[in-house]
């Protein structure tokens, strides 16, 4: 026992005189400083060449192999606990807020779920220094560890695909490439200016920055020769209304005629609007029940001749089962002058991705008991299908996401095809306060609209709600914690962008011919 202690004592001692150490965590800390809202994009590119300075742990950076990667493994997991430390603190506002758990076991609870996250970085850096036998080597494979973790990190355990590096430019220069190489093309381009800056700034080397310059180069080449996508001759006039309804109050009965009105009268003087949207389950109440008041909003965006998107709980009472739900009142088509609401008709969507703990509660039996925060109101979604149509609204084709769904690049280009007219994303960031996680949500839908060259409506209970035009690079928005509305022009874009069609496959094939040459580089005598 002595001598365990002893051990740990010794070990905690020589990670605290660790300079290389105090560097990966500093980098991986600053790295949030690159996101929204603060927006400093061109800290990732010194952070990620901070990172991989720090990994290398050795006097001669040429030394990789077996003993080399353990310790590029152990600082890239130091780096990834500052990364996602300072990157998601948000999530420990809605878990202190509404947790209803002790502070030590909420800080606890972070420690973990960063501690998870900051395992993927860990093994590309090992992975790296392990199969590499030169820098050049090791810049391509770790291009390729990179690559393979961020996708593992979009899927294991359901995936959370949050502060990838790509978001960090999408209101840099290199936004320009999102629409070939997508977010997970940026992400793989930062780490290669993150590499070629290390080699310049640690060794000198020019070669790295001039492969990397004419690399990037290549791709606006490429960007520019088949950009596709431009205005239609169409503009439509959208209305985002914000509730701003208290979280604790959106889910007490004795307040969902309150929040209904408090939405019905915000919208009664704008229904000139071509298109009015609300939030993620703006009316509270489950849908079977709420017949005679969605009849009524029906009648009245018929009458007005619009249409209304709004978010609402669906309880089907014979199945037990209920889905996160988007429906359309009003005119669905051009030229229908009435809408016929009907309880459980085709034209709505039901989410898919579901937020873990927050609507779904894996080993539910054992969890739910321990503490509140695993048995909050409405945690007990089932999943839509994972490919459904778009909405029609007045003649529009509308590409929906609810909330935590619009960070699944994948799953949003699945349901788009090229008559779809604007990428439509609701939720309610309440949960997380005062904090920077409602910004980084709207950065990440914004990098969607992007890669998809479609305008982006996002329309929340208390913001981020705005539009924002991929082409132009314009965002209006309505201001956080306030009940307000905004009305604004929408240009249409037409066309297909290379992501649109293709998706990820391209830098896929960029990044298994890497692979293959990063290992004939090791082998090479």
């Amino acid at each position: 026992m002595i001598t365990t202690l002893k051990t740990l004592l010794t070990n905690s001692l020589h990670l605290a005189t660790d300079k290389k150490a105090w560097l990966a965590l500093v980098a991986g800390l600053l790295l949030t400083l690159s996101y929204a809202p603060f927006e400093i994009w061109p800290l990732t590119f010194a952070c990620l060449a901070l990172a991989i300075y720090s990994t290398h742990t050795h006097k001669s950076e040429q030394q990789y192999g077996k003993q080399a990667s353990k310790r590029a493994a152990k600082y890239g997991f130091i780096f990834g606990i500052g990364w996602f430390g300072a990157g998601i603190s948000w999530v420990h506002v809605s878990i202190a807020t509404f947790g209803g758990m002790p502070l030590v076991a909420s800080v606890l609870l972070m420690v973990l779920l960063c501690a998870y996250l900051a395992i993927y970085p860990a093994l590309a850096f090992m992975f790296a220094t392990r199969f590499a036998s030169g820098p050049y080597s090791y810049g391509l494979l770790l291009l390729c560890g990179f690559a393979i973790t961020e996708y593992l990190r979009g899927v294991v355990m359901t995936g959370f695909p949050w502060l990838s590096f790509g978001y960090t430019q999408t209101d840099s220069p290199l936004n320009l490439l999102a629409p070939v190489i997508g977010e997970f093309g940026l992400t793989l381009v930062c780490i290669a200016i993150g590499f070629a800056l290390y080699r310049l700034l640690f060794t000198r080397d020019f070669k790295a920055t001039a492969a990397t310059v004419l690399s990037i180069a290549l791709v606006f080449a490429i960007t520019h020769y088949t950009r596709n996508n431009n205005y239609s001759e169409k503009t439509i006039s959208a209305l985002l209304v914000q509730g701003n309804i208290k979280q604790h109050l959106r889910f007490e009965p004795s307040e969902f005629w309150t929040t209904m009105s408090k939405y019905q009268d915000m919208t009664r003087r704008h229904w000139d609007a071509d298109l009015i949207v609300w939030p993620e389950a703006a009316v509270p109440e489950i849908e079977a029940l709420a017949d005679s008041y969605l009849a009524g909003l029906d009648s009245a965006a018929s009458f007005n001749n619009t249409a209304l998107i709004t978010g609402i709980v669906d309880y089907q009472l014979d199945t037990k089962t209920i889905f996160n739900t988007l429906i359309v009142l009003g005119n669905k088509e051009q030229g229908d002058e009435h809408g016929h609401y009907q309880y459980l008709g085709k034209n709505r969507y039901q989410k898919h991705q579901l937020l873990p703990i927050g609507e779904f509660v894996p080993f539910e039996d054992i969890l739910r008991p321990i503490a509140p925060l695993f048995d909050l109101p409405m945690s007990s979604f089932t999943r839509g299908d994972e490919v459904q149509n778009n909405l029609r609204a007045n003649g529009l084709n509308i590409l929906p996401a609810i909330c935590y769904e619009i960070a699944f690049a994948d799953l949003v280009r699945g349901n788009y095809h090229n008559q779809s007219d604007i990428l439509f994303t609701v939720s309610n960031d309440a949960w997380f306060g005062d904090s920077h996680g409602p910004h980084q949500h709207m950065q990440i839908a914004r990098m969607r609209a992007l890669e998809l060259q479609r305008p982006l409506i996002r329309v929340t209970n208390n913001g981020i709600s705005g539009v924002y035009d991929p082409i132009s690079h314009t965002q209006i928005s309505m201001p956080q914690f306030e009940a307000d509305i905004l009305k604004v022009n929408v240009k249409l874009i037409q066309g297909d962008s290379i992501y649109s069609q293709y998706g990820n496959w391209p830098v896929w094939i960029a990044v298994v011919l890497m692979g293959i040459l990063g290992i004939a580089v090791s082998r090479k005598p």
